[in-house]
This record gives C-alpha cells, sequence and structure tokens, in this order.
C-alpha cells in the first residue's frame, strides 16, 4: 500500500462549494531552470516519482483530496501530445474521489493476463530497443528545448524585431546580427602590446581603430579582455582625448563598446556621455538615433542624453521620416519617459502615415507608447484598431499582443478588433509565450469584454506552461479569470497549476505584494479561498509591506479579509486588526457620501421608494457590504408582504421634506443611456487622484475610492443589527419585538457592472450578490437596461415599475 503524506508545502483551500484540486509534477531534470524551482522550493522533492499528498479543505466538509503527481507522469510514446506535456512542465490533473488514500496501479487488476510467448517467435532484438528509447529521448529533448525557447523572452531584443523590416534602420541603430570578420587572438595581443609600449598619447583614429578591432574578437574572449591591465590603460587613455575625436570616431568608439559588451557603469561610458550631450546640437539625426539606441543596447540609463534629444527632435520634427519617427518612438519607450510637448506632434504624425507603417511598426509605436505610460486620444487608438483589425492574420502575434496593451492602457472599446481577434488568438495561443498569452487574457478582463474561446484556449494551454508564469503573470491569470466570473471547463487542473505556482513564487510577493493581492481577490471572485496564502497576506508583516508599495493595496486587503470572515466560518488564519478595518470601513463610507449616493439613478430610486413604501423610514440608501464598494437601498418586508419601518435615521428626519425628484437634463441622459453598449468609466465614476496602475487590475479598479478618514464613530457588521443606522438607537416606537422579516438588497446596477454587451455580472459584483445572499438578505435588481430609460418616463410609470419589482410574489416566497 502506498504511504500518503501531507506536505505543508502545497496549498490549504477553502472553497464554499465542493473543490477538489490536482498538483503538478515536473517531469525535466537536469536542467538549469529546474535548479531555479528547487532552489525557490528548497521542500520540493527531487526528480522522479513523487509520493501522494492531500491537501486540508476548510470549509463545507472536512473531507480531502488525494494529490497524486505521480499519476500524471504518463508514457512518452502515448501519444505527441502526452510527449509534449511532459517536457518540464506542470501535467493535466488526475483526479481521484474524496477520501482516496491510495495511489491507483498503472494498470486495472481486470486487465486481461499476458498471453504465452510463442517457442517459435524470435525475439525483439535489444538493439532495436534501445535505439527506439534513444529516439525517443531525442525527441523529448528536441521537443523540451523548443518549448524553453518559445518560452523565452528577451525584453531587450524582441522588441526591436520592427528594425529588420526596412533597411534605413541599419544606419538608425545598432544591428548585433550584422556579419564581422573575427580578429585572431594573437593579433588582438599585438593590440594591447603596442598600446602598451607606446610612447605619449595615440591619436583619436588609433585609438578607435584599436576598440573596433577589439571588439571583433569572438565572444568568449570579451570578458578575459576587459580585465586586462593593457585594455584599461587603453580605455583611460580614450577617456581622455574624446574631445580630439570625430564624431564618426566617438560613434565608432561606442558601437565597439557595445559589441565588447561594457558594464553600463564603466568610466568609459561616463566620459562617452558627457561629451555626446555636449555635442547633440552638431549631430544629425540619425547619428542622434544610433547613439541613443547604443545606449540602450548597453542597457546604461542615459536621461540627460535623452532630454537633449527629444528637444532636438521637437525642434526638427517636419524633418523626420517615417523610420525616423518609429525610431524615436522606440527610444522613447525603452527610456520610460515621453516628453509632454511632443505628445500632439506624435498623434499627428501617427496619423500621418498610418497606412504606410509595416504592422510591425504598428506594433513597436504601441509598445513605446505604453512603456512611456503615454497618453493617447480614443480617436488615434480607434484608427490604430481599425488598422490592425482589417490585417490581423499577417501580423506577428508579438506585434499584436503590443497593440492590445495599448488598446488596455487607454481603455477603448474597438469591437471589430476584439471579434477578430476570437477568430485569430485561440489557434496561436499554444504557441505564444507565457507572457503574451498573460497579455492577451489580461486586456480582455481590463476592457470587460468575454470570448469563452479565447479563454477557454488560455485555460487549455497554461497548465503545461504554468512554471514559466512570474509572479506577476500568475497573479494577472487569476485576476482576470474571476473578474470575468469564468471557470473553465478544465477548472480544478487550471487553478490548482497556478496556486501551486503562486506558492512557489511566494519569495516574490515580499518585494511585489500588490500581485499576492490580485491573485487572491480573482481567487475570490470565484469562491476559491487558499488558506496558507491568505493567512501570509493577512499578517502584521505583509500588511507593512504593502504600506511601503506604490500602490494603495489597503482596499484590496479590506475586501479580502472581509470575504474570507463571511464565506470561510472555519479560517483560523491571521486576519486584519479591527483599526485598519474601521479605517477602510470610515474612508469608503465618506466617499460613498460624496460619490455614490448622490448618482442620479440611485437618488431617483430612493426618492420614489419612499413615496411608495411609505416614508424614509422604509428605506436605506447605504454600503450593506462597504468592502465590496458599491451602494444598496435595504427594504424590509413582512412574510406577507407589508414594508417594514427600520431606518432610524429615516424615522426621525424631517417629515415636512417634499418630493423633488432628480433633474434630468439631456446631458445627463446622454451620459446614461448613450451608445448602447457603451461602458461607463466605472462604478463609482471617480478614480483614485493617487497613482493608477493601467493594467486593469485590482488597484485600479474603477470602484477604487479614495478621500480622508471619517472621525465619526462608525462601524461595520457583517449583518447590521435591525433598525440600527451607523450604531444610533432606535427611537421607542421601532424597539418592539418585530415579524419575521423579508430583507432586500435592491441593486441599481450600471452598465460597468457586466461584461461589455452582454448580462454577464464581473466577478466583484457576483461576490457582492453571493455574501449578501449568505447573510440572509434577497438580491433585487434595478437592471439598467430597464431602469435607466424609465428614468426619462413619468412618475406614475417609474412608481408602477418599482411596484412590479417590490412586491413580486416570487421575491416572497423565497421568505418562505
Amino acid at each position: 500500500m502506498a504511504t500518503v503524506l501531507v506536505c505543508r508545502r502545497f496549498p490549504r483551500l477553502s472553497r464554499v462549494t465542493s473543490f477538489s484540486t490536482a498538483a503538478k509534477c515536473k517531469a525535466k531534470s537536469g536542467n538549469s531552470r529546474n535548479k531555479q524551482e528547487k532552489e525557490e522550493d528548497p521542500g520540493a522533492a527531487s526528480t522522479g516519482t513523487e509520493p501522494a499528498a492531500t491537501i486540508q479543505l476548510l470549509n463545507p466538509l472536512d473531507y480531502r483530496v488525494s494529490y497524486k503527481p505521480s499519476a500524471y507522469t504518463k508514457g512518452r510514446a502515448a501519444s505527441q501530445q502526452d510527449a509534449a506535456q511532459s517536457s518540464g512542465q506542470a501535467l493535466g490533473d488526475n483526479l481521484t474521489s474524496p477520501g482516496t488514500t491510495q495511489v491507483q496501479p498503472a494498470f486495472g487488476t481486470s486487465s486481461p493476463p499476458a498471453l504465452p510467448a510463442l517457442r517459435n517467435a524470435e525475439a525483439k532484438p535489444r538493439s532495436k530497443l534501445l535505439l527506439q528509447q534513444t529516439i525517443s529521448a531525442c525527441l523529448s529533448a528536441k521537443e523540451e528545448a523548443e518549448m524553453e525557447k518559445r518560452e523565452t523572452h528577451d525584453s531587450k531584443e524582441d522588441p526591436r524585431v520592427f528594425q529588420k523590416g526596412r533597411p534605413e534602420y541599419r544606419s538608425l541603430s545598432y544591428d548585433k546580427s550584422e556579419p564581422v570578420e573575427a580578429l585572431p587572438l594573437e593579433e588582438g595581443d599585438s593590440i594591447l602590446r603596442s598600446v602598451a609600449a607606446c610612447e605619449g598619447s595615440p591619436s583619436p583614429g588609433a585609438i578607435a581603430e584599436s576598440f573596433l578591432k577589439l571588439s571583433r574578437l569572438p565572444a568568449e574572449q570579451h570578458a578575459a579582455l576587459l580585465s586586462k591591465p593593457s585594455f584599461h590603460t587603453l580605455c583611460h587613455s580614450a577617456a581622455g582625448n574624446l574631445g580630439s575625436f570625430s564624431t564618426a570616431e566617438l560613434v565608432d568608439l561606442l558601437k565597439a563598446c557595445v559589441r565588447l559588451v561594457l558594464p553600463p557603469a564603466h568610466p568609459l561610458l561616463d566620459a562617452c556621455e558627457k561629451e555626446f550631450c555636449r555635442r547633440v546640437w552638431d549631430m544629425e539625426l540619425e547619428q542622434l538615433l544610433l547613439v541613443a539606441d547604443c545606449w540602450r543596447c548597453l542597457e546604461r540609463s542615459v536621461p540627460s542624453y535623452l532630454s537633449i534629444l527629444f528637444s532636438y527632435t521637437n525642434l526638427h520634427w517636419k524633418d523626420l521620416t517615417l523610420p525616423q519617427f518609429v525610431q524615436l518612438l522606440y527610444i522613447i519607450g525603452e527610456g520610460r519617459r515621453a516628453p509632454a510637448d511632443l505628445a500632439q506632434k506624435v498623434e499627428s504624425t501617427i496619423l500621418k502615415h498610418l497606412d504606410s507603417f509595416t504592422l510591425e511598426e504598428v506594433g513597436a509605436i504601441c509598445l513605446g507608447l505604453f512603456k512611456s505610460l503615454s497618453g493617447i486620444s480614443e480617436h488615434v487608438m480607434r484608427r490604430i484598431a481599425d488598422r490592425v483589425s482589417l490585417q490581423m492574420e499577417g501580423m506577428s502575434t508579438y506585434a499584436l499582443v503590443n497593440v492590445l496593451k495599448m488598446l488596455r492602457y487607454a481603455r477603448v472599446d474597438h469591437l471589430p478588433l476584439l471579434r477578430e481577434l476570437g477568430k485569430v488568438v485561440p489557434a496561436r495561443i499554444p504557441s505564444t509565450n507565457i507572457q503574451g498569452i498573460m497579455h492577451i487574457t489580461l486586456t480582455y478582463s481590463s476592457l470587460h469584454y468575454f470570448d469563452e474561446g479565447v479563454m477557454a484556449a488560455v485555460a487549455k494551454s497554461l497548465p503545461a506552461k504554468v512554471t514559466y508564469c512570474r509572479s506577476k503573470d500568475a497573479a494577472k491569470f487569476l485576476w482576470s479569470f474571476g473578474c470575468l466570473d469564468y471557470e473553465p471547463p478544465n477548472e480544478e487542473e487550471f487553478y490548482s497549476s497556478l496556486i501551486e505556482q503562486m506558492h512557489r513564487k511566494l519569495h516574490e510577493f515580499r518585494k511585489f505584494p500588490e500581485h499576492l493581492l490580485t491573485g487572491l481577490l480573482g481567487l475570490a471572485f470565484v469562491k476559491r479561498f487558499p488558506e496558507e496564502l491568505i493567512d501570509y497576506a493577512l499578517r502584521d508583516e505583509f500588511v507593512q509591506k504593502t504600506r511601503s508599495s506604490k500602490y494603495e493595496l489597503r482596499k484590496d486587503l479590506f475586501t479580502l479579509s472581509k470575504s474570507v470572515e463571511i464565506e470561510c466560518p472555519g479560517y483560523q488564519g491571521s486576519r486584519l486588526s479591527p483599526q485598519l478595518h474601521q479605517e477602510m470601513t470610515e474612508m469608503v463610507l465618506n466617499f460613498a457620501e460624496q460619490e455614490i449616493y448622490v448618482r442620479p439613478e440611485i437618488v431617483e430610486a430612493t426618492s420614489l421608494l419612499e413615496s411608495m413604501l411609505g416614508g424614509p423610514e422604509y428605506v436605506k440608501s447605504h454600503m450593506i457590504l462597504p468592502h465590496t464598494r458599491s451602494s444598496d437601498l435595504e427594504v424590509h418586508l413582512t412574510m406577507d408582504g407589508h414594508p417594514i419601518p427600520f431606518n432610524s435615521k429615516g424615522f426621525l428626519a424631517d417629515k415636512k421634506l417634499k418630493y423633488t425628484g432628480v433633474s434630468l437634463t439631456d446631458d445627463l441622459m446622454t451620459q446614461l443611456l448613450q451608445g448602447g453598449c457603451k461602458k461607463l468609466d466605472g462604478e463609482n465614476g471617480a478614480r483614485t487622484p493617487g497613482r493608477q496602475r493601467r493594467d486593469g487590475a485590482p488597484t485600479e479598479h474603477p470602484a477604487a475610492f479614495s478621500g480622508r478618514p471619517l472621525t465619526t464613530d462608525t462601524r461595520w457588521q457583517a449583518e447590521p443589527p435591525t433598525g440600527g443606522y451607523l450604531g444610533a438607537p432606535l427611537p421607542p416606537a421601532l424597539q418592539q419585538q418585530q415579524p419575521q422579516r423579508l430583507k432586500l438588497a435592491v441593486q441599481v446596477s450600471n452598465r460597468n457592472h457586466y461584461c461589455y454587451c452582454s448580462k454577464r455580472l464581473l466577478g466583484l459584483h457576483c461576490l457582492k450578490r453571493r455574501q449578501l445572499r449568505q447573510l440572509g438578505y434577497v438580491v433585487l435588481e434595478l437592471p439598467f437596461w430597464e431602469w435607466f430609460p424609465l428614468l426619462r418616463h413619468t412618475r406614475l410609470e417609474k412608481l408602477s415599475y418599482l411596484q412590479y419589482k417590490v412586491f413580486d410574489p416570487a421575491l416572497l416566497s423565497k421568505a418562505g
């Protein structure tokens, strides 16, 4: 009987519904990637068959799910797909029923016995068997190498692909692939000896020539060259004579430094940067762009040089050719800064040359704008999307992903492009590296656009690639699927592989705490709560790390903590301090008073419900669940449908206030009703005034709140006491014994609660309604496609609609 081990390194999961999880094991060994994973996870078993492990489930029942990595290792000859999946990646799940404690044998006991060997049959030659095994191993190694190559992203070289599309880029950029005649090692030694023996300072031409020749030494000799004293002497001589170099000689010297791979902080490069900054205004634009490209190849930050370059191009903008413009945007992107005075000129030039750009150049332009955080008008982004949607099949996946990054950053909903993506992308997913897949998925979630074909293709391919995920990638996948409330057909394999990868990358979350919260919120949206990760995220030490983040993460901690409190009653791990809960509750309520409760569709519904039910004491406009960052209209009914007064603030309100309604101007109605599928900017209609994230993760969620904490003594409770309002006591008339009641949570929804052009709720709002039901509320929605058009109708029509919704017999039956 196989022994079952309990391994703490695997996640403990809590889920509201029954949840099975399966693990991944790595079939590849001996390469550097396995070594890295072992370092990241010291408790990981060595390659080979691992013992089974169990994962404790917290809720609702104390059952166990067998965790059998050994069951995933299949014979390589079974099929081509199995061979591909076993190439060093996590494999598909082989789930067992709850309570299983034994590893199943490879073959069932009911298999027919082997036939006796025929006496006259010739035995299979051993050499032939060995040959087949060797061929199989070679094929597997080749597949693994191809997978490794495909998943490797070179952030320095990949963005430069567009430079191969036109010969003009040869004079604007440094081409590493340009063939050079190799210099014999003996000749290199001779050059260094002549430098050492030279009396006095050599001429600038001789120094430049020496550097060019030395840069032609074999690459494996460069490291040794840089450590030689004679080379240091040559560098010192060059640095002292740069002022005497011609511009062409200075450029050749810098190109030689690129080929020699000088360290970015080398003293010779310090001197070169100062000299180039001094000469900018006397150089040609081609030379300036070439030098900027060399600095990028050297991975040296040169903000002063770039600043002068941008000033130069601003004055000579009309002289820019198409390749020079694209190369400039590439430099802007790699420098991570965009000059504000060029923004308008950039847009006009894009429109001028849009039909002449190659598709790779379009991708390079979008990447440059995205990396430099450059804003772009919706009109220009739509024109770019128009071009791409018509020629998408001829575009490389890398260039296409760059366009999607900018589409996401500009928050432009371009339906033709999104629909064309649904036709083109699924077939490309298996051959796209993990970072590209992440950006595709994140684009869909950021734009709230759901395409099941694309998401299913991503989910199917991801488990085999999951070990290539950075902490950021794993978090964004979980957020994207949770945001769109999509659980794919292989949901257990998909989610368990990502959760295990989150455990492997736990050390990265110390530096990037926002990624852990992003992933955990995405899991919470789909009712998954990995206990150990949550316990880590709610510890005081981690909470302190979030305070030093450049993003506002307290609201994400608040949402996660309260969700665990409501949905995981058996959770025994770390919790946020009551002080932080109160601080965030007060902040959220303060923001709601200013930005949410005053929205016209909510004010109108509140006023009409008060009029219909009998007064303000029968309706409370507030946040039942502040951590979900949206408002509710609470109404209480008896079992036979009569309204119950419970709002003490409404009861004490001035009864002389008359109904005034909401002034609905043409501009307001246009905002509410425009463009059938047009999204509102956010649940709360405003962005956080602080720094925002551009990728659609929770710290940039439209429902982000802001404002200073209130000084009132407000408290949040999972289920507010009947009749209470922020701790205020009930008047005597309402303190009598209350009958059994039906508590309605009326949701005045808007378009941003749903996926784009659909009635599919987003993950955060699914979570909210799920938790309201768990707390005993009946959720009643006034959907925007019904309520917003009614805002233009008569008061009588709106009252009739609300009466139909609130006193629906189907609602009353739910209380029975």
